[in-house]
């Protein structure tokens, strides 16, 4: 197949892998693959390494007529089988650029809100009719889909996890240390830049239920974490002390194989959390609040524990739980890599790809 992607450059190596290595590895199964991205890209040179051509694009319009044009372009210079848009701006821009072609347009959806059939907004979106598929990172997101749309079967929504590999995240732990823990302590990370809706609050909440467990420390780790409601919190919660503020990091999977416990107390839905997926496939298990993207990857009891949103009491009896049973922690740990390798793999995200993108072609 001859692939068009476009897609935005992204902001680290962790948050573009999931996504840039499905196209090397089509590339590698021998499909054509052309990336229209920022050439200032980190993933840039893997892409080059792996026979993918670059086209510099920076994707900030949603309609540019340079974009449009040079797309067409291409679709049509290498007889374009599949054009695949990953950012709302990017599909509009897909949407103009495949009219009159025979490529079939694919459209990634990797959030619940946003798309609704009152907003005129949404037909330069999925909802447009050249639009021909739609792949969803989640359940939840289906459902929301399949719902706005007019005809559910014409736009061939299906959902692909977007997996990781295990193999990613084979780095040293850091060193914690340089935040004032060690491993020796019993280490709980909670990752995001933060906004109401991640919960942050309820986090720092359940740490005052935890305040006597003297080996306990907290990695706040993220931006806007440094200021109110926040730092009062902090302030009162007994462990000033042991809750420890690291801004906005790039090497998460670093710190959270280093880390006992990943706590992810969003609030409201959200697609298929990447932090929790990168947590678990560095063998780090999850509390998580009960929003439907969590509860894809976390089977409670399993590899982690769901809890109920806005529930700080809740996460503090799941942390103290786990803190009092190392064996619990160590089973719980070992199922996390065990559920990438058998239902969220790279490999089986790269399978499915091919698969719909095929049926397309031949429907």
């Amino acid at each position: 197949m001859n692939i068009l992607v476009l897609t935005p450059t992204g902001h680290s190596i962790n948050s573009l892998r999931p996504e840039s290595e499905i196209y090397i590895s089509l590339s590698k199964a021998g499909h054509n693959i052309t990336v229209m991205t920022s050439k200032e890209s980190k993933y840039t040179p893997k892409y080059i390494e792996n026979n993918i051509e670059v086209i510099d694009a920076s994707h900030k319009e949603k309609i540019s007529l340079k974009t449009i044009k040079k797309a067409r372009e291409i679709i049509k210079q290498k007889s374009i089988d599949i054009v695949y848009a990953t950012s709302s701006r990017t599909i509009s821009n897909a949407i103009f650029a495949c009219i009159g072609t025979k490529a079939k347009l694919v459209a990634y959806r990797g959030t619940t809100g946003g798309l609704y059939r009152h907003d005129p907004t949404s037909y330069l979106n999925i909802l447009n009719p050249r639009v021909n598929g739609v792949i969803c990172v989640s359940e939840a997101i289906n459902r929301h889909v399949t719902k706005q749309v007019f005809s559910p079967s014409s736009k061939n929504i299906i959902t692909i996890h977007k997996g990781h590999d295990v193999n990613w995240y084979n780095q040293q732990a850091l060193d914690l240390e340089e935040f004032g823990t060690n491993t020796k302590n019993f280490n709980i990370a909670f990752v995001a830049n933060v906004r109401a809706h991640k919960g942050l609050i309820y986090a720092i909440k359940a740490a005052h239920d935890l305040a006597d467990i003297k080996e306990l420390h907290i990695l706040l780790i993220g931006s806007k974490i440094s200021e109110e409601p926040y730092l009062s919190e902090i302030e009162n919660s007994g462990m000033k002390e042991r809750i420890h503020l690291t801004g906005y990091r790039h090497d998460v999977p670093e710190i959270l194989a280093a880390c006992d416990l990943l706590i992810h107390p969003s609030i409201r839905k959200e697609g298929l959390p990447r932090v929790v997926l990168e947590s678990i496939a560095s063998g780090t298990p999850v509390i998580a609040s009960e929003n439907e993207g969590s509860m894809e990857i976390i089977d409670d009891g399993y590899n982690g524990y769901i809890v109920p949103i806005k529930d700080s009491k809740a996460i503090a009896d799941k942390v103290r739980e786990l803190y009092n049973s190392p064996e619990k922690l160590k089973m719980l740990s070992n199922n996390c890599i065990k559920k990438i390798e058998n239902e969220m793999s790279h490999k089986t995200t790269v399978e499915k790809y091919i698969k719909y993108f095929e049926s397309l072609l031949e429907g």
